[in-house]
C-alpha cells in the first residue's frame, strides 16, 4: 500500500477525522512517535540509539549488519506523509563558539496542497567521555505552507540543550557537534559547529 494511516486511540470522534484524512478533506500531517521494525528481529529498534564499534558498511564483511534485512527500520521515528511534498535546502548553522548557535533552513511546499510540516532538529555530539546517541531529537515546529511557498526555520541551541547526564549531574563538553533540519530521523540537511 502507498500509505497507512495509524490513528492509535483516536476516541468518540475518530471515525469522522479518519473519513476527513481518507477522502482528502484535511492533509494529514502527523509524525510517528515510535520506530517500526522490519521485523520482531530488529527488536529492539529506536531512533537515538549509541553507536556501534562497526557501523554498517555493504562493502566490508565485519560490520554490524543484518544477513537477511535492511538495518534501517520501516518507518523511522519522525516519519509522516503529506497530500502535498515539502523541499528543504538552505541549511545555516550561525553563532560564536561560545554560543549560542542558530540553525535554520528555508522548507517549501512542492505540492498543489496547503499543508502542514512538522521540521525536525536533530543533533550528535560524535567526541564525549561517554558514548552519545547517533541523533537527539532537541526541538520541532510546525510550519503551515500554501502550494508552492517557502519559509526559514529557525531553531536556537545553548549549552544546556548540549548537556548530558553524567555520574550524576549535568555535563557540558565542548567540541564539535554535527545537526540537521530533518522531516525524520534518517533523513535532513547535515551541518556542524563548534562550541566552548
Amino acid at each position: 500500500v502507498p500509505a497507512i494511516v495509524w490513528p492509535w486511540f483516536p476516541g468518540t470522534q475518530g471515525g469522522h477525522a479518519l473519513a476527513d484524512v481518507l477522502f482528502g478533506d484535511v492533509n494529514p500531517s502527523a509524525k510517528l512517535p515510535i520506530t517500526f521494525p522490519r521485523s520482531v528481529g530488529q527488536i529492539p529498534i529506536y531512533y537515538n540509539h549509541l553507536p556501534t564499534g562497526r557501523p554498517e558498511d555493504p562493502e566490508l564483511k565485519y560490520t554490524s549488519k543484518y544477513i537477511d534485512s535492511p538495518n534501517d527500520p520501516l518507518y523511522p521515528f519522525g516519519h509522516g506523509l503529506s497530500y502535498t511534498t515539502f523541499e528543504y535546502s538552505d541549511l545555516r548553522v550561525t553563532g560564536g563558539e561560545s554560543g549560542p548557535i542558530t540553525v535554520s533552513a528555508a522548507i517549501r511546499n512542492g505540492g498543489g496542497r496547503a499543508g502542514d510540516e512538522i521540521v525536525q532538529l536533530y543533533i550528535n555530539d560524535p567526541v564525549a567521555s561517554v558514548s552519545r546517541p547517533v541523533r537527539e531529537l532537541k526541538g520541532f515546529q510546525r510550519v503551515t505552507l500554501a502550494p508552492g511557498q517557502s519559509r526559514r526555520v529557525e531553531f536556537t541551541l545553548r549549552k544546556d540543550d548540549l548537556e548530558f547526564w553524567h555520574e550524576g549531574r549535568w555535563v557540558f563538553e565542548p567540541g564539535t557537534f554535527r545537526v540537521w533540519i530533518a522531516p525524520s530521523s534518517v533523513s535532513g540537511l547535515e551541518g556542524k559547529f563548534e562550541l566552548r
